[in-house]
């Protein structure tokens, strides 16, 4: 499946969040590579350039794991890969990467990642209740088995990452209860998120990272998420011209 969608020459971001302490305080924010396919070798692993930023290469460090954004012939794909090996064939910098998750298309809309530091309550969708929440695609209010405070670091219109002290395992279900301030409005959500991966911090012991997809989001709930990443990033832009 990999080698019909993806093709060599087709151009590709590498997007991270990073998280760095400043004045006591932890930013978080989202850094972006540029690269593009060079050769896809199996259907979990291919060769890409190594990113130059301001002329200089990005040394990507290996078992690194980043979010992968592809720009194909029939559209945006996006998938999690981790970085196996870098070396130089030919005069030319490349990186091996594996993936750890499938390929998934994406909506140009969705696609879009807001970093961001909010609070959100986690739990598990409750094993009786599980069947019940896959048969109804999601919609469905379901039961969990209790309730975690976790702290969003990004969010899309298709779905989300947290950190918890709490490891969910890959494919589970998990309830993400959190709410948003949109418009002058505070709006509150409920949505079951299905994980697509999970890994420990390497700076906070005990704390995980996880990655979902929403199941269970309508089409109001996803533009009301988009408007609040357009608003928030409008804010931001005022505040940088200092408006």
């Amino acid at each position: 499946m990999l080698s019909k969608i993806i093709k060599p020459g087709d151009k590709l971001e590498l997007q991270k969040v990073e998280r760095v302490q400043e004045n006591g305080e932890i930013e978080v924010y989202k850094k972006i590579y540029h690269s593009k396919v060079c050769e896809v070798l199996s259907e979990d692993r291919m060769e890409i350039t190594m990113p130059i930023e301001k002329g200089k290469l990005m040394l990507l460090q290996v078992d690194t794991e980043y979010d992968l954004y592809f720009y194909a012939d029939n559209g945006l794909y996006q998938c999690f890969a981790r970085v196996v090996d870098r070396y130089k064939t030919n005069n030319i910098y490349m990186i091996l990467v594996e993936l750890t998750s499938n390929l998934r298309k994406q909506q140009r809309r969705e696609y879009y990642r807001f970093s961001c530091a909010l609070e959100m309550n986690t739990g598990k969708i409750a094993e009786e209740k599980l069947q019940e929440v896959v048969q109804a695609e999601g919609k469905v209010k379901p039961q969990t088995e209790k309730m975690n405070k976790s702290v969003i670091v990004d969010i899309s219109g298709g779905g989300l990452r947290f950190v918890v002290e709490q490891k969910y395992d890959v494919d589970s279900l998990v309830l993400c209860a959190y709410r948003l301030f949109i418009e002058g409005q505070q709006k509150e959500y409920n949505l079951v998120g299905k994980v697509l991966s999970v890994k420990e911090l390497i700076n906070r012991p005990g704390v995980y990272e996880h990655r979902v997809q929403y199941v269970n989001i309508n089409t109001e709930e996803q533009e009301e998420i988009i408007r609040y990443i357009f608003q928030e990033e409008r804010k931001h832009r005022r505040k940088e011209l200092g408006f």
